[in-house]
């Protein structure tokens, strides 16, 4: 599986199997997350067979089940355009994990970031966290907007790899699906930009993956 055909499995999954991470899958996500906070500043954490940050009544009606791995999310308060890196690179992650044959969540706020194992530095605070594992299922296609209302860029002004880049970022995942984003394309390069609200900026971020990852070319 190559990482465009990752974007188009991957899917949102809860529920996971009583089953440890492979060491082989652990070995190259730790390598990964040491590579994304070199190039990113964050401090992403791998945390493995923690029972307790998704033991609390939200991740239970959240529908959570083993849910005993994760990313924590983690940066500093000061950092700029802290919410997009976090989209950025956690999506590199998750597209990572899926291509080493796990499942995974974004979750943002039905977990508990007071027993969430991560280690923070002065200054530092959990944005949000990835759990991760081998799930009961493969998850579920989410409903997307008509690409007309994402993108404004007519059909025939369309050079492929922008084609090839909206199509995945209409694949990304986003808070309670709202798809709060627009795709431009401006001087020949791609423009993706929030129209704002709760969690946008890492939405924004998860977007901007998604269409480098599949278009090959930078966005703004």
């Amino acid at each position: 599986m190559d990482i465009k055909e990752a974007i188009k499995q991957r899917h949102s999954v809860r529920q996971y199997k009583v089953l440890p991470l492979e060491d082989a899958a652990k070995k190259k996500l730790s390598a990964l997350v040491k590579e994304c906070n070199a190039q990113s500043g964050l401090n992403i954490q791998l945390v493995c067979d923690d029972s307790e940050c998704f033991n609390t009544f939200l991740a239970h009606y959240g529908k959570f089940k083993n849910a005993n791995n994760y990313f924590a999310m983690v940066g500093k308060k000061s950092m700029e355009n802290l919410d997009e890196l976090v989209g950025y690179y956690g999506q590199k992650l998750v597209l990572e994990a899926q291509m080493l044959g796990l499942n995974t969540c974004w979750v943002a706020g039905t977990y508990g970031k007071g027993k969430c194992k991560a280690n923070l530095s002065d200054g530092e605070k959990i944005v949000c966290v990835i759990s991760l594992g081998y799930g009961e299922n493969q998850g579920a296609v989410h409903k997307s907007k008509p690409e007309e209302k994402l993108c404004d860029v007519p059909e025939a002004e369309r050079p492929d790899w922008f084609k090839a880049g909206v199509e995945a970022a209409l694949l990304a995942p986003t808070a309670l699906n709202q798809q709060k984003f627009h795709i431009s394309l401006k001087d020949g390069e791609a423009q993706i930009t929030t129209k704002g609200g709760p969690m946008t900026k890492i939405d924004l971020g998860i977007v901007k993956f998604n269409f480098e990852a599949a278009s090959g070319h930078k966005c703004k």
